[in-house]
């Protein structure tokens, strides 16, 4: 495209930031929806197996009649469902910076991160748990909600810090503890524009599924009568959809963030360096 988005020419305002996520957003869509359909089929592997062999979806507390398969089901589709999501990531990070899409460049960077992907998402629980770990010293139901509120602050801030760790661990290469490393300078003292830009965020895709769900609602009670499984068919339909938008609209933004930190912390030109070293 003839417009590049990526980096950013300077600092921008949170106004800006969400303006040139939803002008990549709408660049790329179409070019995404198909890895965006691929990631939540994989992550629905378990249940699509269950559908062609004629038993029921799973639910808690249900007996599996061959939970081995299942477990395998589940782990291959996680794998693939973020190696898609991943190649979301490259794709519109390819095109940001005035490049064609390539499904073989952004498939194999995905496949050859998923170890540091993996180990990104397990540290980064962890950071996020430590922050709960007081809750184990505290009795008392009242005493322990509160004190739950207040351990919401550190761990809000941790996972603003660590927002930025799994776009630069794409697009930059960098490791895992790298990543988040980057990412907690890159986001130190802009966690108040962070929290603005992500609640917006938020509550767009809160608004999505609302005014979505309304609609499947209607359709199916107009074209199946209130029958269970003509809602359950337009639910799921809705879920394919949403998530076929939403997934490349966070990917875009966490994009659009990632470049106003580069930008607004080390300057234009190491933000080059980086969509330059990306797109090798």
């Amino acid at each position: 495209m003839a417009d590049i988005l990526y980096p950013p020419s300077r600092p921008q305002s949170v106004g800006e930031i969400l303006d040139s996520a939803f002008r990549l957003f709408r660049s790329t869509l179409g070019k995404c929806l198909g890895y965006a359909a691929l990631a939540l089929l994989a992550g629905q592997l378990p249940n699509l197996y269950s559908i062609a062999t004629g038993r029921p979806l799973f639910t808690p507390g249900q007996t599996l009649s061959n939970p081995g398969l299942l477990s395998v089901l589940y782990i291959v589709g996680s794998i693939f469902s973020v190696v898609f999501s991943s190649a979301i990531l490259l794709r519109q990070y390819r095109i940001a910076t005035g490049l064609a899409p390539d499904a073989g460049v952004e498939l194999r960077t995905s496949l050859r991160r998923i170890p540091a992907i993996l180990l990104l998402s397990i540290l980064f629980v962890l950071a996020i748990g430590v922050c709960f770990v007081p809750l184990a010293l505290v009795r008392g139901t009242s005493t322990l909600v509160v004190m739950f509120l207040v351990l919401l602050i550190p761990a809000s801030i941790v996972l603003l810090a660590l927002s930025s760790a799994y776009t630069l661990l794409l697009v930059a290469g960098e490791s895992a503890v790298g990543s988040m490393v980057h990412s907690a300078r890159l986001t130190w003292g802009n966690w108040g524009r962070l929290t603005l830009i992500y609640t917006v965020a938020v509550v767009l895709i809160f608004a999505f599924y609302v005014v979505f769900g309304i609609l499947a609602g209607v359709l199916s009670v107009l074209l199946g009568h209130a029958d269970i499984v003509v809602m359950t068919a337009a639910t799921a339909v809705v879920v394919l959809v949403l998530g076929s938008i939403i997934t490349p609209f966070y990917t875009a933004l966490s994009i659009s963030v990632l470049g106003d930190l580069l930008v607004r912390k080390e300057g234009t030109d190491l933000a080059e360096r980086i969509s330059a070293a990306a797109n090798r």
